[in-house]
């Protein structure tokens, strides 16, 4: 009778401990730092200088350095970090300084280049090219920069970018996201060394 109370006893912690993993484990470890954003304010990975560019988005589809280049035109050295996000997600400053750019820029696509000051440029690419901000414009940290732009751009002078089936794209792109990219010194650094 002993036997039988402890074998039920070690079944129920092991099915219990079974349907904690289950059920429990991938909600914590799934959760979305940014997405608890519910009241406006800025999430911030580590450095308080500098904000996550897409509330609610934080996942990283490549990362910075050396890769495979996902598709024709782009680089084997990535040089900046691509967050995927829906056409149309909000983009915001991660910190304080003025738009130096904003344009068709070639692998890039639509781009708005915000700057820090002269030794500091943070570039957003594959943005839409419905543009909020202009050149000049001074930004606040969390202000509403841009969204998402599209996979697929029409009436591009000069852009050389397509897809398989030679649809044109916003720049060396195979969908939506964004490429954030630091220049330190006119030299590209690893974002992430900012935002955690």
């Amino acid at each position: 009778m002993g036997g039988d109370f402890i074998n039920n006893s070690i079944f129920k912690l092991i099915l219990f401990t079974i349907l904690f993993c289950i059920f429990f484990i991938p909600t914590i470890t799934a959760t979305d730092i940014s997405a608890q954003n519910n009241f406006g304010e800025l999430i911030f990975y580590g450095n308080q200088n500098f904000a996550w560019p897409i509330p609610g988005y934080t996942s990283i589809s490549s990362y910075f350095g050396k890769r495979n280049a996902p598709t024709s035109g782009a680089s084997t050295y990535h040089k900046g970090v691509d967050i995927p996000a829906p056409e149309g997600t909000d983009l915001i400053a991660t910190c304080n300084g003025i738009i130096t750019f904003t344009g068709f820029l070639g692998g890039g696509g639509y781009t708005i280049t915000l700057s820090v000051d002269d030794t500091l440029k943070i570039t957003y690419c594959h943005v839409s090219p419905n543009y909020i901000v202009s050149e000049g414009d001074s930004i606040t940290q969390g202000q509403i920069i841009g969204q998402v732009g599209p996979k697929y751009v029409y009436g591009v002078p000069g852009n050389t970018y397509t897809d398989s089936l030679g649809r044109p794209t916003n720049g060396a792109t195979t969908g939506c996201h964004l490429h954030l990219g630091f220049r330190a010194n006119e030299t590209y650094v690893n974002p992430l060394d900012y935002l955690q």
